[in-house]
């Protein structure tokens, strides 16, 4: 079944051991989670044709981009250089308005390292900000049942 990008939310974890998830901001847009992996040449002076194998996955910095809000800047700039625990939750429930994260269409959980940047505006739109995370450790995918 195919899903919306609605309910997808960036999430900060706290805890030693396990980790618990918290929304960290609302975003209004998220990168690919992972990358092509690098492709190695087998191709021998027998073959007609290139022959490859795959390598390593490709991972660069995570840009994702938010609405301004002085409160969720600050925030994040109190991130800038730490390693932390973050992860992208697909899913969520609603009631009375409000919007909870799940994580039940998919939990992509990763460490990394926080860097917050206002972007450039123009006439009539909302101001931005731009949230670029490089990636410490793989990510890891997690599809919870239910």
């Amino acid at each position: 079944m195919y899903t919306s990008t609605y309910k997808t939310f960036l999430m900060k974890g706290t805890g030693t051991g396990t980790t618990t998830y918290q929304k960290l901001v609302d975003i209004t847009e998220f990168p690919d989670l992972g990358g092509e992996p690098e492709l190695l040449d087998t191709t021998t002076l027998s073959d007609k044709m290139r022959t490859f194998i795959l390598g390593i996955q490709n991972n660069e910095g995570m840009e994702f981009n938010a609405n301004y809000d002085k409160a969720d800047y600050q925030a994040l700039k109190a991130l800038d250089g730490v390693e932390t625990p973050f992860a992208v939750w697909f899913g969520g429930t609603e009631s009375g308005g409000t919007v909870t994260p799940t994580g039940s269409e998919g939990q992509f959980s990763f460490k990394g390292l926080l860097s917050v940047r206002i972007t450039g505006g123009a006439v009539n739109e909302v101001r931005g900000m731009s949230i670029t995370i490089a990636p410490t450790t793989v990510i890891s995918e997690s599809f919870p049942e239910g």
